[in-house]
């Protein structure tokens, strides 16, 4: 018994000594002002879960930054079938009126209870299911898939299967985006994480590169990092762009984006007071100027959701990321 409880103890002391070097990482990764030079280029994207009323998007959209829209247009089953999401049509009409030059992405979700650790989260009879599904909608009026899958474990094989399945039956030309996990923090971060209740939060760098593999773009989310201050959100954000950048640098032709939480209910995402737009667009700009994208990588944020956003969230955006103030 006292063995037991020696090594329990030992084991509650290491999570706290990881715990605040974790913290001291984080702020220090939020610290300084970002490189002036470092702001949006015209490359940014929004999901769009709503479009009866189109005034926020339609602000958005006016600020000429944003050149992709994930539009929800299915909802994935555990079976690999796809139930659309009705009046997309209505949309992409105002979208081609409006803003023709804004590219409009098939979002289609899934999101589960448990881990893809034991058994694939999509096997070859599910992607069978899913993936002329994908190809359908994604030729339905829209210039491509956006594949938003949780949770996904690491090394889970079906994934990257499924985007490459994916790639084949869409062809070359329409584009194929990937929401990615978060990038656990350090090497192996992400164990701890999922011992101590955090769930499938994390992937590896390499998992990462190994499922993006056969995409045009990758957002790594904004949301739900579950950090305890303002500030460790902001280096956690930080972080999340020198680790995927480092990860991903190396594909040709690739499109990364970093998410940014504007949504106000819980429809998409828990809601924590702590994530703010104003604090992940100034996490991203000092991510970026420590890290610094490859040649061949084109960066923007993406805003989780835009039909959500309101005033403070457009300010935030248009001063503190294309405005580069």
């Amino acid at each position: 018994m006292k063995w037991v409880l020696t090594r329990l103890l030992a084991g509650v002391a290491a999570v706290a000594v990881l715990a605040v070097a974790a913290s001291a990482l984080l702020a220090h990764q939020y610290s300084g002002e970002p490189d002036s030079s470092v702001g949006g280029s015209g490359s940014d994207a929004a999901w769009v879960g709503s479009w009866e009323d189109t005034g926020a998007l339609s602000a958005l959209l006016g600020t000429g930054g944003i050149d992709t829209l994930y539009v929800h247009a299915g909802r994935i089953s555990g079976d690999g079938s796809v139930t659309p999401v009705e009046e997309t049509a209505s949309l992409l009409s105002w979208l081609d009126e409006h803003h023709p030059d804004v590219r409009a992405l098939a979002w289609l979700r899934h999101t589960a209870d448990g881990s893809s650790l034991v058994e694939d989260r999509f096997g070859a009879e599910e992607r069978a299911e899913l993936v002329p599904a994908a190809a359908e909608l994604a030729g339905d009026g829209f210039d491509g898939v956006h594949l938003d899958v949780s949770p996904v474990t690491v090394n889970d094989p079906s994934y990257p299967a499924l985007v490459e399945e994916v790639r084949e039956e869409l062809g070359e030309d329409p584009v194929l985006s990937v929401r990615a996990h978060h990038v656990e923090l350090v090497p192996g971060g992400r164990v701890p994480s999922f011992v101590f209740g955090g769930g499938e939060k994390y992937w590896s760098k390499g998992y990462l590169e190994r499922v993006v593999a056969q995409a045009d773009d990758v957002v790594l989310p904004g949301v739900d990092a579950a950090m305890p201050t303002g500030s460790m959100y902001g280096g956690f954000m930080a972080r999340q762009v020198t680790q995927s950048l480092d990860a991903l640098n190396r594909q040709e032709g690739l499109t990364v984006r970093f998410g940014v939480p504007v949504h106000t209910s819980r429809t998409w995402a828990p809601v924590h007071e702590n994530e703010e737009a104003e604090t992940a667009l100034r996490a991203v700009r000092l991510g970026l100027g420590e890290a610094g994208p490859g040649a061949d990588t084109t960066v923007g944020v993406a805003l989780y959701v835009a039909d959500e956003a309101d005033r403070e969230d457009l300010d935030a955006y248009t001063s503190g990321w294309l405005g580069n103030g």
